[in-house]
């Protein structure tokens, strides 16, 4: 059976702050086990030598293509962008 997305999944373009201060920006569609993986090691090569990460800031998207998008966008971003955005969010409650 061919996997369709479903009206329900969710996906997510986010931003990690490192232990050494600096930025990462991924997708996933399991933001709370994407973190976990990248604190410990096993989420992504750049995170594995800076942790502990921690989420700071993230946006929703209904399909995988949009989230992977808003992740190129933020990463064609500069470093003072990314902190003006995260300085701007409101988590969602």
């Amino acid at each position: 059976m061919e996997h369709t997305e479903s009206e329900t999944e969710v996906n997510y373009t986010y931003l990690l702050r490192c232990a050494d201060g600096s930025l990462y920006c991924g997708w996933t569609n399991h933001l709370e086990r994407r973190v976990q993986a990248h604190n410990e090691g096993s989420g992504a090569k750049y995170t594995k030598s800076r942790r502990p990460v921690v989420l700071v800031y993230y946006e929703v998207f209904a399909t995988k293509q949009e989230a992977m998008r808003r992740e190129w966008a933020v990463k064609q971003l500069s470093r003072k962008q990314k902190l003006e955005l995260i300085a701007g969010w409101q988590r969602p409650q």
